[in-house]
């Protein structure tokens, strides 16, 4: 469940993912096998060959997308994410969230 973002940002990734661009959601997320995490960035794109070249390029392992069928994904946490969203110029997700 995605907390501290509204529909409409929601809706704008969905729309952005089905468009087969490299799509950054970050939202305040809970999950108990990483307490020391409290966000979670998810990269998508519905072009999977494009999401993994992603992957691979920023140094991740493609195994790990979330093959979602409407919107596939890779999930960004800890210090991945900041490191991430500090090479693609996201400072409002970095600002928001208080990741920096």
């Amino acid at each position: 469940m995605a907390f501290g973002i509204t529909r409409i940002e929601l809706n704008a990734w969905k729309e952005a993912v089905a468009r087969g661009e490299i799509a950054f959601l970050t939202h305040y997320w809970y999950d108990p096998r990483f307490p020391q995490c409290h966000t979670v960035t998810k990269v998508g794109c519905a072009d999977l060959d494009k999401l993994k070249l992603w992957c691979t390029d920023s140094g991740l392992n493609p195994e790990y997308i979330h093959h979602r069928e409407t919107f596939p994904h890779y999930d960004l946490i800890g210090s991945k994410q900041k490191e991430i969203l500090l090479r693609e110029q996201l400072w409002d997700h970095l600002q928001r969230f208080k990741l920096l």
